[in-house]
């Protein structure tokens, strides 16, 4: 049985990474997600921007849409794609406000 996951990434990449890593690492169970296993993504949203915290209530949403893990893309605490190199600033608070919230687990990158 496939674990259901929401993801969320950093909205200032979205202009120039089309998630296409995050997607293939999630279904191959590979980067991040190499405990997990495969993972089926139900769910795909923004941080909202900075201060990145829409998170949190599009994080509960994906869990109230039937999301059983949370992944943050590796642009937020990663800060890859690699040509970028900028972490978030917010994104260890944010994964421990959207871990207490929504009582599920982060997977912290993908790629």
């Amino acid at each position: 049985m496939t674990i259901k996951a929401g993801l969320i990434r950093c909205q200032q990449t979205e202009d120039y990474c089309p998630a296409t890593t995050c997607f293939t690492n999630a279904r191959e169970g590979k980067g991040g997600l190499e405990e997990t296993g495969p993972v089926e993504i139900i769910a795909l949203n923004t941080c909202g921007g900075c201060s990145g915290k829409k998170a949190i209530s599009r994080a509960m949403t994906m869990k109230e849409r039937g999301a059983e893990i949370i992944i943050f893309a590796s642009c937020i605490l990663r800060g890859t794609p690699g040509y970028i190199d900028y972490k978030c600033p917010f994104g260890k608070k944010l994964k421990k406000l959207v871990e207490e919230k929504t009582s599920l687990e982060v997977i912290e990158w993908t790629h």
